[in-house]
């Protein structure tokens, strides 16, 4: 570790108590170009590592050749599947994906061959000598026909308890929610069909990171990441290391959005660092950044909704196709969250949601804020709006006429019994004052496109939008979610907090000295640097679960500490505690309901009203204005709580308006940030945020996690406002220019 240049010390802050609003601990550094990311780490004698990945979709790998990569200058390592000490295969939720290709490629840009050279452009030139005889295979790119085709794992993994058995080929998982009666009736229905693209998290940091043997047969690996355990859960058996050889650190993160829960180079750079005894270094360029990690969940939904004259849903009726691309990753997870909350936080007494995702030789998908959700959201909401206009009922009257409340149940059978006000949420956004049209001749900065616009506004039509979604915080289904902290405290009176809660951005940082000053009644608070070594698994900072995880396992162990203090009268004090919430149970596996207890932890929702401007002659947008009320439970950071709202809000308005991965025939064709389009200043709208604060009884604080109901449900609000605008159906994102310009 004293090889590794630049790694922080644990740092004193400005700080602040639960509820204050502080400024970020890395805000300064970040803005001043002094913040560390994992991409600036370096060490002695370091090497650069590098990735030959495939150029085919689909493919049998026949042989390789590595002979002319080995006789470069400055070559030090060229290693492939046979060089993998242990096991070959690694996974989030099951070990389905090769470390490096084995005998087949099921996605451009898999991994084959890893180089470690002095110099990065001599392994780039290394990796480009490296010969592979590829058989090209029949391709599966289309997620309907994906059952119909030849299995793309065959020797999977079973799923185990908890899962449907379900015997077609390539299914990741399949879920059926059966609700009340799915058959029963209403006096008026409504249907469409809605498709999602793939989104990318568009990180600003691609991946990157350090990996340094320890010269006892162990590595440290310093690394952009979002759960340093279950890297190292993943890496050691792949090395053939026992957990406390490996030792992950958390290295500066340039975001992440749940695309950073996978691995990228720690088990690549970890073998070539064992294999040649020195730091190898990787950071990926944004065109291998892309290839390179798990996206958004592509979706195609049918979905209809019953309801009776007077706006009740009587019942909901969905069949939700999520493609998984040719990995697992966390699409178990996302295919459960599409089935639980597929038709939004509504009292629907009867439903059948059926939620397939398919393995293709599409890139893979995974994690990404809101994950199943987002998708649903977009959906659901149009339904109600289809149904609003059906009924004549006022959209925003129709959704607080069904808002779910206490006591009601899901889709899954499983009651409200904590803090959800939807209703409120729903009213108070709906109140919230909207801003008067900017009249005509105007800037073209002001107008839809903006300096792209070619007219002075003659076509502009102006719309308003509402949308309200909900998600689940913190993991489901049975999982052992927990979160350890270590709190010394030393006899100089000072403090310092121990925790693998990895800051990616979210602010978890400021939460855990928060809640360290408030339960410890003093400012002299230090937070050590993220790393297994030392401490229990924090879990992931996804998933909404963070601050509420880490502010429950820090305020123990403060009040651990200080009780130790006081038994034994002074001197220093180090304790650990391991903080759980409320134990939740597997679905039934054949109908979706609860048994035993609750599959999900809390809730949180969000509603949102957007008021846009579409030229109609040119097909261009502008968001004028967004106003959004979300359920928070307790704020302990309210500035960084909106700041977290403007954030998922500018995420959604991307994969509603222009932020798609596009493919051809399996291969990624917009690799870049020149052609994969993300919201700019200049894109995102005034954003006005009204706290409700309704605490939820089991957290600590009352606090809810904050990140991704801005994000579930911007996306359909935006959709809304172009609907409000043009009169068209709109039903899939992101909306294309000639969609609303009437040329499609």
């Amino acid at each position: 570790m004293s090889q590794v240049l630049r790694i922080p010390p644990a740092r004193r802050l400005e700080l602040g108590r639960v509820g204050e609003s502080i400024k970020r601990a890395d805000g300064v550094p970040k803005t001043t170009g002094e913040f560390e990311y994992a991409s600036d780490l370096s060490a002695a004698g370091m090497l650069w590592g590098h990735t030959l990945r495939s150029p085919h979709v689909h493919a049998r790998v026949r042989s390789i050749d590595l002979s002319a990569a080995l006789t470069l200058p400055g070559v030090h390592a060229v290693l492939t599947h046979a060089d993998v000490p242990g096991q070959k295969t690694y996974g989030l939720e099951f070990a389905d994906q090769p470390v490096l290709a084995i005998d087949r490629v099921r996605y451009f840009g898999e991994a084959v061959a890893i180089v470690a050279a002095e110099h990065p452009e001599q392994a780039r030139r290394a990796a480009e000598r490296i010969v592979v005889e590829y058989e090209p295979l029949e391709p599966v790119i289309d997620p309907e026909r994906a059952t119909e085709s030849e299995p793309l794992h065959p020797d999977r993994p079973t799923m185990g308890h908890g899962y449907r058995d379900d015997p077609r080929p390539n299914i990741v998982r399949s879920m059926v929610v059966r609700h009340g009666d799915p058959e029963a009736a209403g006096d008026v229905v409504v249907s469409g069909v809605y498709e999602l693209g793939t989104q990318d998290q568009a990180f600003l940091g691609p991946e990157s990171g350090l990996a340094v043997p320890d010269g006892e047969g162990g590595v440290d690996i310093y690394v952009a990441t979002q759960w340093l355990h279950v890297d190292r859960d993943q890496v050691a058996p792949c090395l053939a290391l026992s957990p406390d050889q490996v030792r992950i650190h958390l290295a500066g993160v340039g975001g992440a959005f749940g695309g950073r829960e996978d691995l990228s180079m720690q088990l690549h750079a970890s073998l070539l660092a064992l294999h040649t005894n020195r730091p190898v270094k990787m950071v990926y360029n944004r065109e291998e950044s892309f290839t390179g990690h798990v996206h958004r969940h592509p979706a195609r939904i049918w979905a209809e909704h019953r309801a009776t004259r007077d706006g009740r849903l009587v019942n909901v009726r969905m069949r939700i196709l999520l493609d998984g691309g040719a990995y697992a990753s966390s699409s178990t997870a996302v295919t459960a969250n599409a089935a639980s909350f597929a038709y939004g936080p509504y009292s629907v007494p009867n439903a059948l949601i059926e939620s397939t995702c398919v393995y293709t030789n599409n890139p893979p998908c995974g994690a990404m804020r809101g994950f199943g959700a987002v998708q649903t959201c977009f959906a659901a909401e149009a339904q109600m709006d289809k149904l609003a206009a059906e009924l004549g009922i006022d959209a925003v009257e129709l959704r607080l006429l069904n808002a779910i409340g206490p006591g009601d149940r899901l889709a899954t059978g499983q009651p409200i019994t904590g803090s959800l006000p939807v209703a409120d949420v729903i009213k108070r956004c709906a109140a919230l004052p909207e801003p008067e049209p900017e009249e005509l001749p105007r800037d073209a900065i002001r107008l839809p496109g903006g300096a792209g616009n070619t007219t002075r506004g003659e076509g502009v039509r102006r719309g308003i939008g509402f949308a309200v979604g909900f998600k689940n915080l913190c993991y489901s289904e049975g999982f052992d979610d927990f979160c350890a902290a270590r709190v010394r405290l030393l006899e100089d009176g000072s403090a310092e907090v121990h925790c693998a809660a990895a800051e990616v951005g979210q602010g978890v940082t400021n939460v855990v000295l928060q809640v360290a000053c408030t339960e410890l009644g003093t400012d002299r608070v230090r937070f050590a640097p993220g790393s297994t070594a030392g401490v229990a698994s924090s879990g992931s900072a996804s998933a909404s679960r963070m601050t509420w995880m880490a502010a429950g396992a820090v305020r123990d162990a403060c009040r651990a500490a200080l009780a130790a203090r006081e038994q034994q009268g002074g001197g220093e004090v180090d304790v650990e505690r391991i903080y759980r919430h409320p134990p939740t149970k597997a679905l039934d596996p054949e109908t979706g309901q609860v048994t035993d207890g609750p599959a999900h932890v809390a809730f949180a929702c969000a509603a949102m009203k957007a008021i846009v401007e579409v030229d109609v002659e040119l097909g261009l947008t502008r968001v004028v204005w967004i106003g959004t009320a979300q359920d928070v439970g307790k704020a302990l950071n309210p500035q960084a709580v909106e700041g977290q709202i403007e954030g998922g809000t500018a995420q959604g308005l991307g994969l509603a308006l222009m932020e798609e991965i596009q493919t051809r025939d399996g291969v990624i064709a917009n690799a870049s940030f020149t052609d994969y389009l993300i919201p700019t200043a200049l894109d995102m709208p005034p954003v006005v945020s009204e706290l409700i604060e309704d605490p939820e009884p089991d957290a600590p604080y009352g606090v809810k996690g904050v990140g991704e109901p801005p994000t579930v449900v911007s996306t359909a609000a935006i959709v809304a406002a172009l609907r409000d605008a043009t009169g068209l159906e709109l039903a899939r994102v992101p909306v294309r220019p000639d969609e609303l310009a009437g040329l499609t």
